[in-house]
């Protein structure tokens, strides 16, 4: 089955990347028929300056990916710092969602939702850097028909993650960055081929699906007899529940046993702990920031300074928006209600 061609080029890396990078964008002309969207981990509070160095380094132009924003063929897309990059159909999406690998934005975001959107229009491309970002990623494009890239381990700075992908994906090619830019040039023009028998639900769609059907049935009463999806308060452990017919006790596997109402009761009381927790952490983060702001005023770097007392005034505003919740009792950790008399 022929899908066009591949018109969606993403690109992954982390330590040593940059330089590989550039000599990527450097090899690819100004009329490329594909859009390039590219994940550089990159510290969350960076001032990121990616944009304006691969846009000097070759013929495309660059810019940071904006939530929302159309994909255009001939443009360079980067994930902003602190922001997974995903592809929609036609479209870009920025997510605060959860760190993938330690890291967000992450590779692997990227990659997964590019092989879910384009399938065999995808080519992937992963470059220097430590641990294993991009594997899973890599092993996605590659199930939906997609074409793999790995840069030479042994060019690259770090190669941890080269080499981690070429452990589990049989990729379509093993290259030098100086080779990259040229191969995906010839790529992009080569008809996209459906793979047979490619996935056509993901890991992560389907691992979301199992757990939300777990939190449903247990929220119905189901699981009886089964591991449950709460953890034991003393000391952390799965917990199994019994028959409602025999009480319906939560056991876990070192042997604390909480009845239902306990249960809820210490659940509420780890609720209002964490919550306090968390304006006490806020306010810890806006006073650091606010520390770390002076500095970098006085050091002139303006704009990042400006970014540090947004984020200052964000976990200022937070932390009361909890504090208030709490001290309102709209959160508490109630205890059980009195059985009604029969």
């Amino acid at each position: 089955m022929i899908d066009q061609h591949h018109d969606l080029v993403v690109i992954g890396g982390s330590a040593g990347a940059i330089e590989a990078i550039r000599t990527i964008v450097g090899g690819l002309p100004a009329d490329l028929p594909a859009a390039v969207l590219i994940v550089i981990h990159i510290p969350p509070l960076a001032d990121s300056h990616l944009p304006e160095i691969i846009t000097r380094s070759g013929h495309l132009p660059a810019s940071h990916a904006r939530d929302g924003e159309t994909l255009q063929i001939g443009h360079i897309y980067i994930a902003p710092p602190d922001q997974h990059l995903l592809v929609r159909t036609g479209r870009i999406e920025l997510s605060h969602g959860p760190r993938v690998n330690h890291s967000r934005p992450a590779i692997d975001t990227l990659f997964r939702s590019a092989a879910r959107t384009y399938g065999p229009r995808v080519i992937g491309v992963l470059l220097s850097g430590a641990l294993y970002d991009g594997t899973a990623g890599l092993v996605a494009i590659k199930d939906y028909g997609g074409l793999a890239l790995v840069q030479d381990p042994d060019e690259a700075v770090v190669p941890s993650m080269p080499r981690s992908a070429l452990s589990l994906v049989e990729v379509d090619a093993v290259l030098p960055s100086t080779q990259i830019g040229a191969e995906l040039e010839r790529a992009v023009y080569s008809p996209a081929r459906r793979r047979e028998g490619a996935a056509m639900v993901s890991d992560e769609e389907r691992i979301g699906k199992i757990i939300a059907r777990d939190i449903h049935e247990q929220a119905a009463g189901g699981r009886i007899d089964q591991e449950t999806v709460y953890t034991c308060p003393e000391c952390g452990g799965v917990m199994w529940q019994a028959d409602p017919a025999e009480g319906g006790l939560f056991h876990c596997h070192i042997g604390h046993v909480y009845a239902p109402e306990a249960l809820l009761s210490q659940k509420s009381e780890e609720l209002e702990a964490a919550l306090w927790t968390c304006v006490r952490l806020l306010r810890d983060q806006a006073t650091l920031t606010r520390q770390a702001t002076k500095r970098s005023f006085s050091d002139k770097r303006g704009q990042v300074g400006e970014r540090l007392e947004e984020r200052a005034q964000m976990a200022e505003r937070q932390a009361q928006i909890i504090r208030e919740l709490l001290e309102s009792g709209a959160i508490r950790a109630d205890s059980p209600p009195e059985p009604v008399p029969d």
